[in-house]
């Protein structure tokens, strides 16, 4: 294999995303191989560039009509391309940002709320029915709680024990990746078939296939009941899971 893109895949996420991991990714990757050699071209400006894209596809899915939906949802893809390409490229360069980080996964959560959001009146327009609305409110608050709860938990962890992080970095090794080029096909098949499991987490990289396949069959109602549905079992679980978590780790430290 060609060791600029052996390089290249090694900075790939093991642990991306459904359809970031053998779509978005990889796309990633190839775009990745012409630009990071670009020394005007950095990781923070792909993050603009990738939220600015993101932008303009929410104003074609507010806009309407069966064009301007496949417009957006080409769009939508084109911004997540872009959303793996800044990690990427900032690993392979070895320019790593806590800053770009931290941009990285607002402008993330901006993005979700936004296209969620266009969805949601773009359906209400086409049905003069409030429910679109309120299942994308519902949908996008829930996945709101999801990261809440989550940082929530690491706050009061670390309000007790200021090593916690470090315990879970270490519990939650990323594993190598184990697929890509020069993995031969039963590997890349094998690999493949174990990611179908993440389609069940419902976070970004699997509404990113929603959003798109939604738009392109123009069935938008059905999908946002899809995505309430997901985000308010896994926004309550998510919460009731760091509670016990808490509450456990409460417990053994009582009991030491």
């Amino acid at each position: 294999m060609n060791s600029k893109l052996a390089r290249l895949w090694a900075t790939k996420n093991s642990n991306d995303e459904w359809w970031s991991s053998f779509v978005t990714a990889p796309l990633a990757i190839c775009a990745n191989y012409f630009a990071v050699d670009v020394k005007w071209l950095t990781p923070d400006r792909i993050t603009l560039l990738s939220f600015i894209v993101a932008i303009v596809s929410t104003v074609f899915v507010v806009q309407g009509g069966a064009v301007n939906f496949l417009i957006a949802a080409i769009l939508i893809h084109a911004s997540h391309v872009l959303d793996c390409m800044d990690g990427q490229m900032a690993r392979y360069r070895q320019t790593p940002s806590a800053l770009g980080s931290y941009i990285d996964r607002l402008t993330d959560q901006i993005q979700v709320t936004l296209w969620f959001g266009a969805v949601g009146y773009a359906a209400y327009l086409q049905s003069d029915d409030i429910t679109p609305l309120i299942l994308a409110f519902v949908g996008v608050s829930f996945y709101s709680l999801r990261g809440y709860a989550k940082y929530v938990a690491i706050h009061t962890e670390m309000s007790r024990d200021n090593t916690y992080l470090a315990k879970v970095a270490t519990a939650k090794m990323v594993a190598p990746n184990d697929a890509g080029p020069g993995f031969g096909f039963a590997a890349n098949l094998r690999w493949f078939v174990t990611e179908q499991k993440k389609i069940l987490a419902f976070d970004e990289g699997v509404f990113i296939f929603m959003l798109s396949l939604a738009l392109v069959l123009d069935f938008l109602t059905p999908m946002l009941w899809v995505f309430a549905a997901s985000q308010l079992y896994y926004g309550l679980y998510r919460a009731w899971q760091h509670g016990r978590e808490i509450g456990n780790d409460q417990k053994s430290s009582v009991q030491k």
